[in-house]
């Protein structure tokens, strides 16, 4: 049900970015292309990972893209999920879980001590499956991001 993604799969991971993207009503902040995509998985300096839910004939139907942190506290890395999605006619199959599953054993057979993940506010049905499985909020930590002006007028190029 799960496997590493194969250079073949980089078309039908960058469909579930687009997916995933008009799901959470963003669509239009996608950039991506196949090209990146297939540089970032599989260049010679892989920077993120991914990993495909398909069914027992080969239908892709879901994906989980990460890539390492590390923790200056705990001193070892740990995997950040940026991107988990299953096709929405596949879900509650265990896709998902399935997903999950096998990056928290990535994270136990090499010593990573975290495995975390961002979640839209709105997005209930995906926050109650998460704290299904044991996850929890991290309340008191607020996310920032420096993105197009903002980060090239502090980066010396606005």
């Amino acid at each position: 049900m799960i496997r590493d993604a194969l250079p073949t799969d980089v078309p039908e991971i960058h469909r579930m970015v687009r997916e995933l993207a008009e799901y959470e009503k963003a669509l239009d902040e996608v950039r991506a292309t196949e090209e990146q995509l297939r540089e970032a998985l599989f260049g010679e300096r892989p920077a993120a990972y991914a990993h495909i839910a398909e069914t027992d004939d080969g239908e892709v139907v879901g994906f989980a893209l990460w890539f390492l942190n590390f923790s200056t506290w705990r001193g070892v890395h740990g995997i950040y999920l940026e991107d988990l999605y299953v096709r929405p006619e596949r879900r509650g199959g265990g896709h998902g879980k399935a997903l999950l599953t096998e990056l928290a054993r990535l994270c136990v057979a090499r010593g990573y001590e975290r495995l975390e993940w961002s979640v839209l506010n709105w997005n209930t049905p995906s926050i109650d499956f998460y704290e299904s499985l044991g996850a929890r909020p991290q309340d008191e930590w607020t996310v920032y991001r420096l993105t197009d002006e903002a980060l090239a007028s502090l980066g010396g190029r606005g």
